[in-house]
Parts: structure tokens; sequence; C-alpha cells
């Protein structure tokens, strides 16, 4: 279950984005893996497509469809960000911080005071 905090933050982005749900592709698909008789009896496998962008995203990290449904939007809106500005992403900008760590750590191995 998604908490609304989680939801409303999630629509905000995709309306920030400009990211409606009439534009998107949304399929369900029978699960794969491990998990059993469950997993292969029921779609809970999320396939959603950004039609104006083309981006496509699929996600079963959860046996629930609606917690699915929720982690495929949210992987849709973070890979949509990083198409339009790559360099203000949150994973681009949590790599320049560790590239700015290890370039600190490399400067004090070298001038040992």
């Amino acid at each position: 279950m998604v908490r609304k905090e989680k939801l409303d933050e999630l629509h905000e982005k995709m309306a920030k984005l400009q990211v409606k749900e009439e534009d998107l592709l949304e399929k369900f698909i029978l699960g794969s893996g491990s998990g059993g008789q469950k997993i292969n009896k029921t779609s809970s496998c999320v396939y959603l497509k950004h039609l104006p962008s083309g981006i496509e995203v699929k996600c079963q990290k959860d046996r629930s469809r609606e917690l699915n449904r929720f982690l495929a939007r949210r992987e849709l809106c973070k890979r949509i960000e990083e198409k339009e500005a790559p360099h203000l992403s949150e994973s681009a900008l949590a790599r320049e911080k560790i590239r700015k760590q290890k370039n600190r750590r490399t400067r004090r191995t070298k001038d040992p005071e």
C-alpha cells in the first residue's frame, strides 16, 4: 500500500514534468522469476510507455500490482527528468558527489603532511 503523501508527491512531479495519464500506455504482464505459483498466475508486472518521449519502463519489484504501478511511474519520471536535464537529475548529482569525495581522498593520499 502506498501512502497518500507519496502519491501526492508523485502526482506533483508528474505535473511538473508535464506527464499526463492519457500519454501513458499501461499493460500488466505475467510476472517471472522466483516467487512460485503466485507470481506465475498473477499479472503484477507493470509495463509503462510514455508515448510522446518513447521511454519504456517495466517494473516487477513487488508482488503487489498497485505498488508496482507506483514504482513504474516514479521510475518513468526519473528517466524523463534525466533525458530533459541530465546534469540536474538526482542520479547525476549523486554521481558528482561521489566523484568529488573520491577526488578529495586521492588528494589526501598524494599530499602527506
